[in-house]
């Protein structure tokens, strides 16, 4: 805005009593907004992306838990005629919806006690492809329950 154009506004907004300055409504204030938007969004864009691989990672965590109860539950019914076959086939039904095909299951039996194990590697689970870091270590789920009739 020109210096004339603004003495004559001051000049105007005294004489007809407007106490408020003029707006400053300009390119660079819609310049300063840009810059502070692309200088906060690369913080919001991590932040919205941590809250979604935590979730992930937390939903996978509670499906290997689940797992692991239901192939232990199979596994110490007294009908089951091969209850690791049976415990087994479980783990891959309560798997199969995640996607995640690199998991290990086993299923042992010690004494009167069933304990199935289910565990997948982390960078298998990651979303982000190790953008949050790379981790070395397994996420799991492990169940043991008592033998019926035993």
């Amino acid at each position: 805005m020109r210096l004339e154009n603004r003495v004559y506004q001051f000049v105007r907004s005294r004489l007809s009593g407007q106490t408020s300055r003029p707006s400053r409504e300009g390119p660079r204030v819609r310049g300063a907004a840009v810059v502070e938007f692309a200088v906060v969004l690369p913080l919001l864009l991590t932040i919205l992306f941590g809250i979604i691989e935590y979730g992930w990672v937390f939903m996978v965590r509670q499906t290997l838990q689940t797992s692991a109860r239901e192939g232990a539950r199979i596994a110490i019914l007294q009908t089951s005629e091969e209850p690791y076959t049976a415990a087994l086939g479980r783990i891959a039904e309560v798997m199969q919806p995640t996607g995640l095909t690199t998991y290990t299951a086993s299923v042992t039996q010690e004494g009167a006690v069933m304990t199935a194990v289910v565990s997948v590697p982390y960078d298998d689970v990651s979303l982000m492809g190790g953008f949050f870091g790379t981790h070395d270590y397994d996420l799991g789920g492990a169940c043991s329950m008592r033998k019926e009739g035993m």
